[in-house]
């Protein structure tokens, strides 16, 4: 009753996490950044809101090539219906006759001009021009800092937005930036005004490739999804052929792996229909990411529950997996999801807006459930091992040798990749290396591709199944862990068995006794 009840609960939890996903929607976005009553915050003397940061390509030279369509091939930022709200406070605290009563500036950098924002060779920690530094340098009282790149003058870019009078709005004009250097841009709105303390920012920013509207560092992973997909697919010709070829032969865990093959296969082509409709439309579309990500997390998950219940021995060397079925259903639950939530916060939201302390929390429950998996996997190839060793089953020892082997190597190569993206992170807090951060996420696709080959070249169907296949030649089937999350029944069983063995050795015993005594008169002489 109890198991049932925590089973209960956490089909609860998933459902309240999939309608909360839904009411994210409304949010889900891409290079299509949306403003809502956002609020700016102090620094130094200056107030600031973070309106995006997306890694994007130099424009191509195609106005030429589609001169009805002058954006083309264009590389740009645009900004579309974006309004500035001070507070009532504010307003009435200026003169009506004002022209300019207060000014927002957007700034456009690439990171690599970051520290020409403010007074950063002074390093005086201002970002905004004071009296004194407006005699030293040439800078203009109550505007941000910028010094220019002497390269490319109009760079860092600056647009100012005037409050006019007593309005509590100001309406930036609308304005498209084309990007002619590829780099990891910047956008930020800043005012210098204390007065406009509680002004919010309102409309959205379009961000635009040269190709579409996917973010740059985005870009390579849809080539890669796609050609992951068609790898899936000639894994699953090659195992559908081998699976209809011997398919008298074939055992439960077959089957198993047929489902990841197909999930795997499936994941991936959502992925790269994702992705190929966010570069088309810019947006997300909801019901393919959520399908996206729903796939990931249940294969995910089932490839863990496939790499557990083979190290058991599960089909080779016991027939079911006894008690420990609700415990493997149970943990698989809880990591699909775990898994499911990172994936949802992530996707569901804004490409660039993703708070890392929220991720950090979604992450510990997915790598504490990894590592249970890890643990458990290997305590149990352990008990394989030594259950083969004793029955002397060289076939099949030598088949889990190398599925241990290869499973080491893998969960090593996993060690020293979490270590390199941990190097990477901390290397790269500004996204400077945008281009190749897409290599992060598809080494792990490629690595779970590369395991479940293995998995399959090792489990491959034939017309020798006693290779792998459970034959039953002992009754020992049962190992301890299995026994003791069971009633007491097979403990008895078990008992029962070894006496029943133990009468029919003895009975053995007493026939040949018997045999060598069959003449009579032998026995009287005797």
């Amino acid at each position: 009753m109890k198991k049932s009840c925590t089973t209960s609960e956490l089909w609860i939890g998933f459902l309240v996490l999939f309608f909360c996903a839904f009411n994210l929607l409304g949010n889900v976005s891409a290079s299509i950044h949306e403003y809502k009553d956002e609020q700016f915050v102090r620094k130094f003397n200056a107030f600031f809101f973070h309106g995006g940061t997306e890694g994007l390509y130099a424009s191509k030279s195609s106005s030429i090539a589609y001169p009805h369509k002058p954006l083309e091939g264009k590389s740009f930022i645009r900004f579309e219906d974006v309004v500035f709200l001070r507070t009532e406070e504010s307003a009435y605290a200026k003169n009506e006759m004002q022209s300019r009563t207060g000014l927002i500036e957007t700034i456009i950098l690439e990171v690599r001009d970051r520290e020409r924002i403010g007074d950063a060779f002074a390093k005086s920690n201002a970002l905004c021009c004071t009296p004194k530094l407006a005699q030293e340098k040439f800078c203009t009282v109550g505007e941000v800092i910028i010094q220019r790149n002497q390269d490319n003058p109009l760079w860092p870019l600056r647009i100012q937005t005037f409050f006019e009078g007593k309005n509590q709005e100001a309406n930036m004009l609308p304005a498209t930036v084309e990007i002619n250097s590829t780099g990891m841009y910047y956008l930020y709105f800043m005012f210098c005004d204390p007065e406009l303390k509680g002004t919010i920012v309102r409309g959205r920013t379009v961000w635009k490739n040269p190709d579409g509207y996917l973010p740059g560092r985005m870009v390579p992973l849809m080539t890669f999804y796609g050609l992951a997909s068609l790898a899936y697919l000639v894994l699953g010709l090659f195992w559908f052929l081998r699976f209809v070829q011997f398919w008298k032969d074939v055992i439960q865990l077959h089957y198993q792996i047929t489902a990841v093959i197909a999930l795997g296969m499936s994941e991936m082509a959502l992925w790269y229909f994702e992705y190929a409709n966010l570069n088309a439309t810019g947006s997300r579309p909801m019901v393919i990411t959520i399908w996206a990500v729903t796939m990931t997390s249940v294969k995910k998950a089932l490839s863990r529950v496939l790499l557990l219940v083979v190290s058991m021995g599960y089909g080779v060397v016991r027939p079911t997996l006894g008690g420990v079925t609700s415990k493997v259903f149970l943990l698989a639950l809880m990591y699909l999801i775990a898994t499911e939530a990172l994936e949802l916060v992530e996707h569901l939201g804004s490409i660039n807006d993703f708070s890392r302390k929220t991720k950090i929390y979604l992450v510990l429950p997915v790598v504490f459930l990894d590592a249970s998996f890890i643990l458990w996997i290997f305590s149990s190839l352990s008990k394989t091992l030594e259950k083969l060793q004793m029955r002397k089953s060289m076939v099949k020892l030598d088949l889990y040798r190398k599925f241990t082997n290869s499973l080491a190597i893998f969960v090593l190569l996993s060690i020293a990749w979490v270590g390199y993206e941990l190097y990477f992170n901390a290397s790269d807090p500004l996204s400077e290396l945008w281009r190749i951060s897409w290599i992060i996420p598809a080494f792990w696709s490629l690595l779970a591709f590369s395991l479940l080959v293995v998995v399959c070249i090792l489990w491959v169907p034939s017309s020798n199944p006693t290779s792998y296949a459970y034959s039953g030649e002992t009754g020992d089937d049962y190992d301890e862990e299995a026994i003791s999350l069971t009633t007491g029944v097979w403990v008895i069983s078990d008992t029962g068995t070894k006496l029943e063995r133990k009468e029919k050795k003895g009975s053995v015993s007493t026939d040949y006794v018997t045999d060598q005594r069959e003449d009579p008169e032998e026995d009287k002489r005797l």
